[in-house]
């Protein structure tokens, strides 16, 4: 018969109060992968027309490049 380990409760006195040495502490390593994101609230109603932020995504560049003045509607538009 194997014997097994009962695992140690978790310590429950927690101090009021902890100091940490900032000096020693070092750059999340996973904070900068992947593009930022931001989050946009759509109301209800517009919500229900698309099915997926593909899809609200896919039509916000296209009103981008239809607009003139923006980034990629300036580089579409010929010279003079």
């Amino acid at each position: 018969m194997k014997s097994t380990r009962k695992a140690k409760a978790p310590a429950r006195d927690l101090r009021a109060e902890y100091e940490f040495d900032y000096s020693k502490s070092q750059k999340n390593r996973f904070a900068t992968r992947g593009a930022p994101a931001v989050a946009v609230v759509l109301d209800p109603d517009v919500a229900r027309v698309f099915g997926s932020s593909a899809k609200v995504n896919r039509l916000l560049r296209s009103v981008i490049k239809a607009v003139p003045g923006t980034v990629d509607g300036d580089r579409k538009r010929k010279a003079g």
